[in-house]
């Protein structure tokens, strides 16, 4: 299949990049493949964008003048609303890992060092809105734990009946195991559909769940590691 094929062609989104070079180059080679495409050269312009357009996904450079990619992307999840939950990739040139590691506990979705191949961010980017846009069904509805219920044909998380943010990242994880509540799923399995294949974004999410489902994140109760495999997610019965 080529890049160009895609049924996301009206996704819309937002590429932040100080590089005038890079950044005309991806809006031409993304405007091509079909989607709409909106573009800043700071954070500064791409808050404005954010607060008054929608957005599906948002590409953001690490580093840039001023306010970095890393914090306006942890100004994006600490948004309420679609902004909050927005999916958000990262492009850098370093390559290193405690960037890497910081933007998977900010809840980036990907990341991709640069140089790259086009249609690998192409690829990439429709990975993420394929699994947005046509959520894989979960048997057995809507699970209990604790205080919180977790839908997983909605992708929404309650507490007490007040909804709690997630990540796509996060609610494609929590989905994955509410497939199979009370069975362990390999790490590796649940790291397919993640931006580092290592494993290390699936602990990090989970770190970022427990903090939001657990009364104990320390000592957790649902949402459970199993040694030398993965995690299972342990709903109340």
């Amino acid at each position: 299949m080529s890049a160009f094929d895609t049924d996301t062609s009206a996704s819309h989104l937002l590429v932040v990049d100080d590089d005038n070079r890079i950044r005309d180059l991806l809006k031409e080679y993304l405007s091509r493949a079909g989607f709409r495409v909106s573009a800043a050269r700071d954070s500064a312009t791409a808050r404005r964008l954010v607060e008054t357009l929608d957005f599906d996904l948002a590409i953001l450079d690490v580093m840039m003048p001023g306010e970095d990619g890393l914090s306006l992307a942890s100004w994006m999840r600490a948004r309420p609303g679609s902004v909050g939950g927005m999916p958000i990739m990262m492009l850098t040139a370093r390559g290193l890992p405690e960037d890497r590691i910081e933007g998977l506990r900010l809840g980036v979705d990907d990341y991709l060092a640069k140089p790259f191949e086009p249609e690998e961010l192409v690829l990439r980017i429709r990975s993420i809105l394929r699994r947005t846009a046509t959520p894989p069904k979960a048997s057995g509805g809507p699970v209990q734990l604790g205080a919180c219920q977790f839908d997983p044909d909605r992708g929404e998380l309650t507490r007490d009946g007040t909804p709690v943010r997630l990540t796509e990242a996060e609610v494609a994880l929590l989905r994955h195991l509410a497939r199979s509540p009370d069975r362990p799923v390999d790490r590796l399995e649940l790291a397919r559909d993640t931006a580092d294949p290592s494993g290390r974004a699936v602990d990090i999410q989970v770190t970022r769940l427990r903090r939001k489902i657990e009364a104990d994140p320390k000592t957790p109760r649902y949402l459970q590691t199993v040694r030398g495999v993965g995690y299972l997610l342990a709903p109340d019965a």
